[in-house]
């Protein structure tokens, strides 16, 4: 009895490992934050300013090359068996923000994926190749950069967040950090964006060997740090965040899912295999918003967050993805909820479409209320009734201007004398 008992489970593990087997990577798009840099900008009272950055304010340091370059290496090695050997530009399609720093990511990626060999060589003594990186001047970027300010019902959102009781009580909670920058750092306001971006600079000072200021000791820094991870769930999260997301990271998270749809039954010839995203923190960050899988802490350097697309020998299409946030770590499982790890695509189309806006212009218009129809209804009346007035005037101008009514001067006939005098 137990020998069959073991059989059973022996011969259903074997099912189950067919099973799984059977299942093949069909399509990959890879969303990864850009490597370490230098501070965006300075406070007023700081004593490192962008001439005492290598390339100044905003760039990719060394550390954020190599961070990128082994990361290209972990996808080789990850999708060894899935892409080629050497680079196919029919394989892959690089995407950026058009900033220093990312379109740099990409290239340092690159350069860690697809080492050339053979015929790719065209120096022996360097080991790299170009590979085309794609991307659009900032002004028209509507993809990869997060929050848009183009949206005023996102701008209402964001306000009605501020006055929430759960947001004032949190910045009640650290007012003694926030005056202490204020009166250290010599900004005329501050806020939790401002906070967020002061730590920014302080961390990339800290980062690099830069002294830090007196007032910074590591319980400061540790506030700063939790309002600046405060910051990011407030932007895409915290208060309305599907509707936020709607307006933001929904958008990015469309064209991902429809990329994905299209690739479970790809035209024929079609040959892309990997879709690859370089941008930033907050757009690793909008997207896992929009996704309800945000773990509210801010996406580090080259962190990597995976859609990998999969179909079984019935036909049967499913999306897994995987978050890469530490290198020294396997990239580990981000489940949407409501659904499993390997989530078949029809569901995770219908779970995610609540999240993404059909009509993003419209919705992102200041809704009307019926104050709003009020002012409307009376500027109709009023309008209605000077033009009745108006209508008046000139009939009674009119009146007066007749000759046949007009009792004014007149010529005078003399009967004696028969003409006029």
């Amino acid at each position: 009895m137990r020998f069959s008992v073991v059989l059973l489970l022996f011969s259903a593990g074997s099912v189950c490992g067919q099973l799984v087997a059977e299942r093949k990577l069909a399509y990959v798009t890879v969303l990864y934050r850009h490597g370490d840099r230098s501070p965006v900008k300075a406070y007023p009272t700081d004593p490192y300013q962008e001439k005492d950055w290598p390339q100044g304010f905003g760039q990719l340091s060394q550390e954020g090359m190599r961070q990128h370059f082994e990361l290209g290496q972990f996808l080789r090695t990850r999708y060894q068996n899935f892409l080629n050997a050497s680079y196919d530009r029919h394989e892959i399609f690089v995407r950026s923000t058009d900033y220093d720093r990312t379109l740099m990511s990409a290239e340092a990626n690159l350069a860690g994926l697809y080492p050339p060999s053979g015929q790719q060589v065209f120096r022996p003594d360097l080991k790299w190749q170009p590979i085309p990186v794609h991307t659009v001047p900032q002004s028209q970027e509507r993809l990869l950069s997060f929050p848009l300010g183009d949206c005023p019902r996102y701008q209402q959102l964001m306000s009605e967040t501020e006055h929430t009781a759960a947001f004032l009580n949190v910045t009640a909670a650290y007012q003694d950090v926030i005056d202490l920058v204020r009166n250290k750092t010599g900004l005329e306001k501050t806020s939790v964006e401002t906070v967020w971006s002061v730590y920014d600079t302080l961390f990339c000072e800290a980062r690099h060997g830069k002294a830090p200021p007196d007032w910074l000791t590591p319980v400061v820094m540790e506030k700063l740090k939790t309002l600046k991870d405060f910051g990011f769930q407030v932007t895409f999260g915290f208060y309305k965040q599907r509707e936020k997301s709607r307006l933001q990271g929904g958008m990015l998270l469309q064209e991902i899912v429809r990329n994905l749809s299209q690739m479970a039954a790809p035209e024929p010839g079609q040959r892309l295999k990997l879709m690859m995203l370089s941008a930033h923190d907050t757009t690793v960050a909008a997207l896992q918003a929009s996704l309800d899988v945000f773990n509210g802490v801010q996406p580090p350097y080259a962190s990597c967050h995976m859609f990998e697309l999969s179909t079984d020998t019935n036909g049967s299409a499913f999306v897994s993805m995987f978050y890469r946030n530490d290198s020294s770590a396997a990239p580990y499982p981000l489940t949407l909820p409501g659904c499993s790890l390997y989530c078949p695509l029809e569901d995770f189309v219908r779970i995610t479409k609540p999240w993404i806006s059909d009509d993003r212009d419209r919705e992102c218009q200041l809704p009307s209320d019926g104050t709003d129809r009020e002012v409307i209804i009376c500027l109709a009346v009023s309008g209605f009734l000077l033009l009745i007035v108006i209508a008046i005037l000139l009939a009674i101008i009119c009146r007066q201007k007749d000759p046949v009514r007009n009792r004014g001067y007149h010529h005078v006939i003399n009967q004696e004398a028969g003409e006029e005098s």
